[in-house]
């Protein structure tokens, strides 16, 4: 039976685009899964589509469930005129 061994580290990508991890408990030649997550920057002048998202939503006011209703029956109703 293999035991999990999980850990959390932060590191600096050095040149060449590499990383190092060093730990205690990783024994030499022992195959290892590694998860890398970045927390980068939004090019400037450029939002993420979920900034686009909530910027659209705050330009509305939210709306009922009747006055959605009311309005998606409009709609089908003009398909057929």
């Amino acid at each position: 039976m293999k035991k999990t061994i999980a850990f959390h580290t932060t590191t600096k990508v050095l040149p060449g685009q590499k990383i190092e991890i060093h730990d205690p408990d990783l024994p030499p030649g022992e195959t290892v899964e590694v998860f890398v997550v970045t927390h980068q920057q939004t090019p400037s002048g450029r939002s993420s589509i979920l900034e686009t998202i909530e910027a659209i939503r705050s330009h509305r006011p939210p709306r009922s469930v009747e006055e959605i209703d009311r309005f998606l029956t409009e709609e089908r109703e003009s398909w057929d005129s």
